[in-house]
């Protein structure tokens, strides 16, 4: 499995950073981790075909993490010329929401038939589900965005990656990163701590009982992005490979 970090940064672009969006190779094919705003932005730079991408698995429903499917759908319809199926996999609401987000960027744009089948699915909370090759197991976490917002463990190729998506520190994690190969984490801050967001001093004091292999620090603002160098752990930056 291989994974590239086409965006790594916060909701404001924060460092010059493109939103969340992580980009994964395995046998059952290439599928993305979230898909912010400037999502299609980051593949274009990094030379990635977005007709190559069959599944799209997003955390929760704010516009740095799903706003970049509307673009992507109209983008396989205008531009790339997309044939293959494309599916969507997220919280309870995804559908809702990407058809509200589409009206209001490109009014009538949901309604339009495609060359491309586009297949959405909402998942539960701590139900897995295989789709496309790729076993996903949601967890419940704490974050307002209007709908229920998760972090996701995935395991395919036998290895584990888990993300924690954007959450304050809830026991929750623990089971999500656990013995996994590699664990993606929100430091939003350094040290300060805000609701609904984790800071990295939190996350580090409990590193060591989620056990993950490998942890790499991603959602950073500018507080983090200034201590990157006072932390141990890898931090994410835009265009990293990284091979689980």
């Amino acid at each position: 499995m291989r994974l590239r970090f086409l965006g790594s940064g916060d909701a404001f672009g924060s460092g010059g950073r493109f939103n969340a969006c992580f980009l994964v190779e395995a046998t059952a094919g290439m599928f993305l981790v979230e898909c912010g705003a400037s999502s299609m932005i980051a593949m274009r730079r990094f030379g990635v075909d977005p007709n190559r991408v069959g599944t799209v698995f997003v955390s929760h429903l704010h516009g740095d993490h799903f706003g970049g499917l509307p673009f992507m759908i109209l983008d396989g319809q205008f531009y790339s010329r997309r044939t293959a199926p494309l599916t969507l996999v997220g919280p309870p609401g995804l559908r809702e929401r990407l058809t509200q987000a589409m009206e209001v960027f490109f009014p009538g744009s949901s309604k339009v038939e495609r060359k491309f089948a586009t297949e959405v699915r909402e998942l539960a909370p701590g139900q897995s589900a295989t789709i496309n090759g790729v076993t996903v197991t949601p967890y419940a976490v704490e974050h307002l965005c209007g709908a229920p917002p998760f972090a996701l463990r995935f395991a395919c190729d036998g290895k584990v990656l888990a993300y924690t998506g954007d959450t304050e520190w809830t026991e929750t994690l623990v089971a999500v990163g656990r013995d996994a190969d590699l664990l993606i984490a929100e430091a939003l801050f350094f040290e300060k701590r805000i609701k609904y967001h984790l800071d990295y001093a939190t996350l580090k004091a409990r590193l060591a009982r989620i056990g993950a292999r490998r942890v790499i620090l991603t959602h950073m603002g500018p507080e983090m992005l200034a201590h990157r160098g006072d932390v141990s752990e890898e931090t994410a930056e835009d265009g990293k490979i990284v091979d689980v």
